[in-house]
């Protein structure tokens, strides 16, 4: 990608200029950053879904923090109080706006950084601050599981 491209996209999330962060796949609209941080890349996770995208059954239906935690404990995620890297672990980011609504959600990599779903954009590699500000509010939840 070129400069001029990175710049739009610095441009939607102005702290990425302050930051590490590359481009790591094309444009698509076949998932988003709540199924690409649970490591799906062919569905949407989304609260009150209408019926092409995926909720876990049994938690409620709501844009709520509480939820979104909810929905990644079905596939073994638990809240934990560092994004420090841990070998043993995957580990998951929850964004939320001031109102404490969840509006992104990234995922650690083996290196420490973290990879997330830029809407219908690309997927990144990045730093957690990266993402924080107007868009994305701030990380307010960490969740962990053991590496399966």
């Amino acid at each position: 990608m070129t400069k001029e491209y990175h710049y739009h996209l610095e441009l939607r999330w102005r702290n990425l200029s302050k930051t590490t962060y590359q481009i790591t796949s094309p444009k698509t609209q076949e998932y988003n950053c709540f199924a690409w941080a649970a490591g799906e890349n062919d569905r949407h996770w989304e609260h009150d879904p209408p019926d092409y995208y995926y909720w876990p059954e049994n938690v409620p239906n709501e844009a709520t923090l509480d939820a979104y935690i909810q929905a990644y404990q079905t596939i073994g995620y638990q809240p934990c109080d560092s994004e420090k890297l841990e070998s043993n672990y995957e580990k998951i980011a929850i964004y939320v706006d001031n109102d404490k609504i969840p509006t992104h959600a990234a995922r650690q990599l083996p290196n420490g950084k973290w990879t997330s779903k830029l809407g219908w954009l690309e997927d990144i590699e990045h730093e957690l601050e990266g993402l924080e500000g107007d868009k994305y509010g701030t990380v307010t939840q960490i969740l962990k599981r053991f590496k399966p």
